[in-house]
């Protein structure tokens, strides 16, 4: 069958709902990453935080803290990635094996589509789980070189290089935890677009319904709010 023949296959409703997938998958990487400066999303908040580490980290006398931390944060990179790969070898093998995928579209009451639909509608799926573990490949690579540039920072606060390289490493910290996010983003997305074995709608309120969820993450959670309370103790009434 060729690639005409499989697009036949598709309505228009399915281009507008892998189109709706593409635009808010990226469209809410670049608000959450580049929001208003009077509502910050949380990932703008924690980036604030990430720089104030860096500046605590100069005067800590005791940095295996600070290293334990950011071993931390590279095993979750290495988790989510591993996790990432299995998905990833899962869908694949799903798409390798005509068969099954068939038996599952027929236990699904999902029509007679040849083969090639189900598979190319998994193919979105793949894409967004490639690219999450990419993401936190690099993810866990930057946190490594973060924790190469705190080892690098001289322990006399005086020293001429000990701020501008605490501020090099606290804006690799936040590249990474960029990263990271973005990926996890990706992960979010590519369960979305499995809806669209049901269909184009189910894809669409799939896309809306992750959309809302990260939106509310970044806007509306509570811990948005704790972080934007005033560090001051507050006194008691």
């Amino acid at each position: 069958m060729t690639l005409l023949d499989q697009i036949y296959h598709f309505e228009i409703m399915d281009a507008l709902a892998l189109g709706l997938l593409l635009v808010l998958w990226i469209g809410f990487e670049w608000l959450v990453e580049r929001p208003a400066a009077r509502r910050p999303s949380v990932s703008v908040l924690m980036a604030q935080y990430r720089r104030d580490w860096m500046r605590e980290f100069i005067t800590r006398e005791n940095r295996i803290f600070d290293a334990n931390i950011l071993a931390n944060l590279r095993q979750g990179t290495t988790f989510f990635a591993s996790a990432s790969m299995i998905a990833i070898g899962g869908a694949l093998a799903l798409i390798g094996n005509p068969e099954r995928l068939s038996g599952v579209a027929e236990n699904l009451s999902l029509g007679e589509n040849p083969v090639s639909v189900w598979e190319m509608k998994l193919l979105p799926v793949v894409l967004l789980l490639a690219n999450a573990f990419l993401k936190f490949v690099w993810s866990h690579r930057l946190f490594g070189y973060c924790s190469v540039m705190l080892a690098s920072i001289p322990e006399n606060p005086d020293d001429p290089r000990t701020s501008a390289r605490a501020e090099k490493a606290a804006e690799i910290n936040i590249s990474a935890a960029r990263s990271f996010n973005r990926g996890l983003r990706s992960l979010y997305f590519s369960l979305g677009a499995m809806a669209w074995l049901l269909g184009a709608w189910a894809l669409i309120a799939a896309t809306l319904i992750t959309f809302l969820v990260l939106w509310r993450r970044e806007y509306g959670s509570n811990s948005r709010r704790v972080l934007l309370r005033d560090d001051e103790p507050q006194r008691p009434a």
